[in-house]
């Protein structure tokens, strides 16, 4: 039996990581986590498991201070008395923490890379290309980011493309509710986007958000000018505090909050019945790695996305959906309408069925989940 031990700098997202480490622990092995003290929702997932979970003692704030070589040595005599064989991590502040915290100890180092945006920060890459050969396994969360960390020098041998997934028994197509949900009738269009808004980073893409809803939203309007059937639905608040502001200063720049036809929405309890009831789902990111394009083509909508990233991984071209320069606006309002004219006869239902099957093949959440627990538990396939 084996004890895992999975660290990540947050205890609000990463939630994708439980399903993996809850795959070890049906094989018989022990788990563990180690975050950040406070609420979130992967702590509330991890405590309505029954997992076990101790609050790191390292922030996971690199400033130059006297408390950071304090903190990483504090996070390596936990992880020492915790004695794991297998250390897990995601997200770069945690590899980077794990990395050194571990130094010389016996513990096997696994890092699963969740997206590629960090790689487009130079200094980043920099320090990556340094450190990666410290991880024993890298799984990396796409075929396009597997790429990127065997071009800066890991070893092929050392290197897997295992995608997080999406779980296909819960996103099912369900009845269509546009009626009701957005006061649509029978017939309109809709488009939707399920991502949160993300304030511009200095680093990367300054001056707009990585997640593109300034794309689609200057996009939209050219498209939907003389279209009173197309509604525009968009599902997310922001990230944080400051995502939240500047969602707020987008959407009143651009008359979001005004338009008739466009409905937004800050959360919802369950995203279901919004993507039943859409025609295609939009993903303009500038980085991503796979997206809401999964959870759409499970629900089996369409995915019109941008070649940023592997977001082009997650759809077939011309069967289950389009792929359009990222930023490119007027090739957005090119594939908005092929999928307008397509949702006319059975077109438009086919491509959804063929989105459907993609995600069954190559990204069911269960098979993913049980692939990257064959590497942490020394079965790489």
């Amino acid at each position: 039996m084996s004890r895992i031990v999975c660290v990540l700098k947050t205890c609000e997202g990463g939630r994708w990581a439980v399903p993996q480490m809850l795959e070890c622990r049906s094989r018989g092995h022990e788990i563990a986590f180690v975050i950040p003290p406070g609420d979130g929702r992967l702590r509330r997932l991890l405590d309505n498991e029954g997992v076990e979970v101790l609050e790191s003692r390292f922030d996971f704030s690199f400033r130059p201070s006297i408390g950071l070589p304090i903190g990483l040595w504090r996070l390596r005599r936990q992880l020492r008395q915790m004695a794991p064989d297998v250390v897990f991590y995601h997200l770069i502040a945690s590899a980077l923490a794990v990395r050194i915290a571990t130094l010389f100890m016996r513990a096997r180092r696994v890092h699963m890379v969740a997206g590629p945006l960090y790689l487009e920060s130079p200094p980043i890459r920099f320090i990556e290309r340094l450190l990666v050969r410290l991880d024993d396994v890298l799984v990396a969360g796409s075929e396009h980011t597997a790429v990127l960390y065997r071009e800066l020098g890991m070893p092929p041998s050392r290197v897997i493309a295992i995608p997080y997934g999406t779980d296909i028994r819960w996103f099912e197509k369900g009845p269509d509710q546009r009626e009701d949900l957005f006061g649509a009738e029978v017939g309109d269009f809709i488009a939707i986007m399920v991502a949160y808004v993300y304030a511009p980073k200095s680093s990367v893409y300054p001056g707009t958000g990585i997640k593109g809803h300034e794309t689609l939203l200057e996009a939209w309007r050219l498209f939907a000018a003389n279209k009173p059937d197309a509604h525009l639905v968009l599902v997310g608040s922001g990230f944080d505090s400051e995502g939240e502001d500047y969602r707020r200063r987008l959407f009143s720049k651009l008359g979001v909050d005004d338009h008739p036809r466009i409905h937004w929405f800050s959360s919802v309890v369950d995203v279901r019945p919004f993507y039943s009831s859409a025609d295609v789902s939009v993903s303009p990111s500038l980085s991503e790695n796979h997206g809401a394009a999964l959870e759409a083509s499970a629900m089996g909508c369409p995915s019109i996305v941008s070649d940023a990233g592997a977001l082009p991984e997650a759809v077939v071209r011309g069967l289950s959906g389009w792929v359009v320069p990222k930023a490119d606006v007027g090739a957005l309002v090119a594939a908005l309408e092929m999928a307008y004219e397509a949702r006319d006869g059975t077109a438009l239902a086919s491509m959804g069925s063929a989105a459907r099957r993609h995600i069954e093949i190559h990204f069911d959440q269960a098979d993913c989940s049980s692939r990257v627990a064959d590497v942490l538990l020394g079965g790489v396939r």
